[in-house]
């Protein structure tokens, strides 16, 4: 079993337009409300994959039968913390060429009490856990450095895919794995990261950091990870994108499934590269069918850059 912290849960809601049009008003083509954040995207996705998962997170009293029952569909035991403050909501605006707008809330505060059952109820569901995965925004009122922490305490590989100072403390907390995109690779060390070359060079840096299993995701450029035997770039090209967002969250699925499988880094990044593309070829923002990452997986391009 693979427990999930995934804190600041949300609800996602993806609003289809012709065109956004800034300014004026505007008619939905569609639009249709799920339980979303980065936690519930990783966690369904990593049950789609065959692999139990329990997901850790905020749920406010009007939706948390929504979310139990929704993610038992899916597979997925979520145990909710309640919060007396209503769930964030995220938008995305979904236009007909395919271009995504997305407007993302703040978590708020919860408060120390609920912090408190918060990192409690995860040390619970981690003691029958074979790893770890630490995943989005923290809501506010953590500090910085608490996935660092957990990735130093763990007993069990510690999945980490985090932003800003979340991210610089993890990077030095030596993790299992840390997964930055190419802007928060960028922010961490300080240069421009836009192509395979420079992601591998990010990769080598946090290597040398400690970081066992560093993967930077490069977007449609695929992804380029690195472990104790080598370093690969993977990169899948596909038509007919509907919806990039929770592309990330599926990758880190699938990066997740293959490792604690005993898979190589090369193949890790093969499932990965599919999860992600899977996700944006579907309509449903951070979820994948097997059928789609079945027929993707052997179109997935591997490289190997070096040692």
């Amino acid at each position: 079993m693979i427990t999930v912290a995934g804190f600041n849960s949300a609800i996602d809601r993806t609003i289809d337009l012709d065109a956004l049009r800034p300014g004026e008003v505007q008619r939905a083509r569609d639009a249709v409300a799920r339980p979303g954040g980065k936690g519930v995207h990783v966690a369904q996705t990593i049950a789609a994959l065959g692999v139990p998962c329990t997901l850790v997170g905020l749920c406010d009293t009007a939706n948390a039968r929504w979310f139990e029952e929704w993610l038992a569909i899916r597979g997925v035991r979520f145990r909710g913390v309640h919060t007396t403050t209503a769930l964030r909501q995220c938008l995305a605006l979904r236009e007909a060429d395919g271009r995504m707008t997305e407007i993302l809330e703040a978590g708020h505060d919860p408060g120390e009490d609920v912090r408190l059952v918060l990192d409690q109820t995860l040390r619970h569901w981690l003691a029958e856990a074979m790893a770890l995965v630490c995943t989005g925004s923290l809501p506010q009122g953590y500090c910085t450095d608490y996935y660092a922490a957990l990735a130093r305490d763990a007993v069990v590989p510690c999945f980490v895919d985090a932003s800003g100072a979340a991210l610089r403390a993890a990077a030095n907390a030596s993790p299992f794995l840390l997964k930055p995109n190419a802007q928060e690779a960028g922010e961490l060390v300080g240069r421009p990261v836009g192509d395979g070359d420079a992601a591998a060079n990010v990769v080598r840096d946090l290597r040398d950091r400690g970081v066992r299993h560093p993967v930077v995701t490069l977007g449609g450029q695929g992804a380029v990870g690195g472990d104790g035997s080598g370093i690969w770039h993977a990169r899948l090209d596909v038509d007919g994108v509907r919806n990039a967002v929770g592309s990330g969250d599926c990758f880190l699925a699938g990066m997740v499934v293959a490792l604690m499988r005993g898979e190589g880094m090369d193949d890790a990044l093969r499932l990965a590269v599919a999860c992600g593309a899977a996700n944006a070829l579907g309509d449903e923002t951070g979820y994948v069918k097997m059928d789609t990452v079945r027929e993707l997986l052997p179109r997935v391009r591997i490289r190997r850059i070096d040692r």
